[in-house]
């Protein structure tokens, strides 16, 4: 059968297959005019500080209801403590010490003991995969629940540090200084928990360290350090919230040694810088893990 079709019709003006397409337009598709195939430059990572405030934000808002519960734990053990030293303290400096000791006790049970669990059950339920893929830096991560697990602390810190004063009938003048305390010391003791949580191998571990790092905690902080024999002094010496125990004990005086006082705050901010980096170290290591 003879077709009545145009020939032109069918294999196009020019002779080509009907399917092809001008040579202007032929790489349209592969972007044969000029325009490069290569794929579009990513974003920049986000910036340290806006990174930092999102994190802080988002731990903050999951872990108000969990943690206040354990909060009002860790305020009504260092209160209780402090009721039990009543009995064979009664004042002096063996009394500042027990009341600053029991007060710092808050910032270690939150900061160290909750913020070392955390950390291992992240790490041990694959959660720092999602934090790896998110465009921060790792310093956000660390910083920024550090600096949430460390504000939960603050009421009862305060609480902790007035109940403290009247049962021992301590000078309240000079508590201001909990406003340099609480952060230097929760950023030294949120550190050392991070990093026992994310070095630990297993999540046990963790947990364990968490618990023993508290108990240091408890039993060199609280304790009067001429109590202490000489070699356990020493591993006082070491504990990072020792130093800001020491502030806090000072400003109890009726004229504390503010120069004392402010050496006492620049140790622990130094400890809570080189700690944290630690930490920061520990969340690159175990999120490429």
């Amino acid at each position: 059968m003879t077709s009545i079709v145009p020939t032109e019709v069918v294999s196009g003006q020019s002779g080509r297959p009907a399917h092809s397409e001008p040579s202007g337009r032929s790489g349209q598709d592969g972007f044969a005019d000029g325009r490069s195939t290569e794929a579009a430059e990513l974003a920049p990572r986000a910036r340290l500080l806006p990174s930092l405030a999102a994190v802080y934000r988002a731990q903050i808002s999951r872990a108000r209801v969990a943690r206040i519960p354990l909060l009002f734990v860790a305020t009504f053990q260092s209160v209780g403590i402090m009721v039990l030293m009543r009995g064979v303290v009664d004042g002096g400096s063996e009394a500042r010490a027990v009341v600053a000791g029991s007060t710092v006790l808050v910032v270690a049970f939150v900061a160290l003991n909750l913020l070392a669990q955390y950390f291992g059950q992240l790490r041990a339920g694959g959660g720092l995969d999602h934090y790896a893929t998110l465009p921060v830096p790792p310093a956000a991560v660390v910083l920024g629940a550090a600096g949430a697990y460390a504000s939960f602390t603050v009421p009862g810190t305060i609480v902790t540090a007035v109940a403290g004063s009247v049962l021992f009938g301590l000078p309240m003048t000079h508590l201001w200084v909990l406003v340099a305390v609480i952060p230097l010391s929760g950023a030294a003791l949120s550190g050392l928990g991070a990093a026992l949580g994310l070095l630990a191998p297993r999540q046990e571990l963790a947990t364990l360290l968490g618990q023993l790092g508290m108990s240091a905690a408890l039993l060199l902080g609280v304790l009067p350090a001429d109590r202490l024999p000489e070699p356990i002094g020493w591993a006082r010496d070491l504990l990072p919230s020792t130093y800001g125990v020491e502030a806090l004990a000072r400003s109890f005086d009726a004229h504390p040694d503010w120069a004392v006082v402010a050496l006492d705050l620049a140790v622990c901010a130094v400890v809570g810088i080189l700690s944290l980096a630690v930490a920061t170290w520990a969340y690159r290591r175990a999120a490429v893990r």
